[in-house]
């Protein structure tokens, strides 16, 4: 998926940083659509956007990332455990979000759960670009990241689209996620629907 005003060939040879970044930067502009949206359906269609497009690039860096930065970032297990704990509050709060009406009676409490989530979403984005992308950039030379470039892209494509207490880091059955994806992608072929 290329992003604004990148080519797909410019895609493919971008590195593990510049595509978390702009990956970061597509889910700003998702929890803006979501905020604009206008309608009781816009607003969904937009937050099932958001949801598919969270779900699978944070399954890819608790693949391919978070291990990386593990032990190759000075105090790599105390970072990691901090992102992760991030990400299982993001999946947390997306769970309450789907089961939450985005429209009629129950628009307010929405509206107050998703600026909490975007507030949480934002803190995580930040902390992994100060203390995970740097080290990334600087302690590995420029193929090894576009080879971990290409293993988000496909780490992203076999991920669940949704969320699901098993697939949330630290959730009670973490080999529900691939299982869970397989279902995801079927139901999303069915209704026209993609990243």
């Amino acid at each position: 998926m290329a992003g604004r005003g990148t080519s797909p060939g410019a895609a493919a040879e971008e590195d593990v940083v510049a595509l978390l970044m702009r990956r970061h930067e597509g889910i700003r502009e998702r929890f803006d659509a979501v905020e604009a949206a206008a309608g009781d359906d816009g607003r969904r269609a937009a937050f099932r956007r958001l949801v598919r497009l969270v779900t699978a690039h944070e399954t890819a860096e608790e693949e391919v990332v978070h291990p990386y930065a593990r032990g190759a970032v000075e105090g790599g297990e105390e970072i990691v455990a901090a992102r992760l704990e991030e990400e299982r509050r993001t999946g947390e709060a997306l769970l309450r979000l789907e089961s939450m009406d985005c429209a009629g009676p129950g628009r307010a409490a929405f509206v107050r759960e998703f600026a909490a989530l975007r507030e949480v979403a934002e803190a995580h984005a930040r902390a992994e670009e100060r203390y995970e992308f740097p080290p990334l950039e600087a302690g590995s030379d420029p193929e090894w990241r576009r080879a971990m470039a290409r293993a988000v892209r496909a780490a992203e494509s076999a991920a669940p689209t949704r969320p699901y207490p098993a697939a949330v880091p630290g959730g009670e059955d973490a080999g529900a996620g691939p299982f869970a994806a397989v279902v995801d992608r079927a139901r999303d072929a069915r209704h026209g629907e993609g990243l």
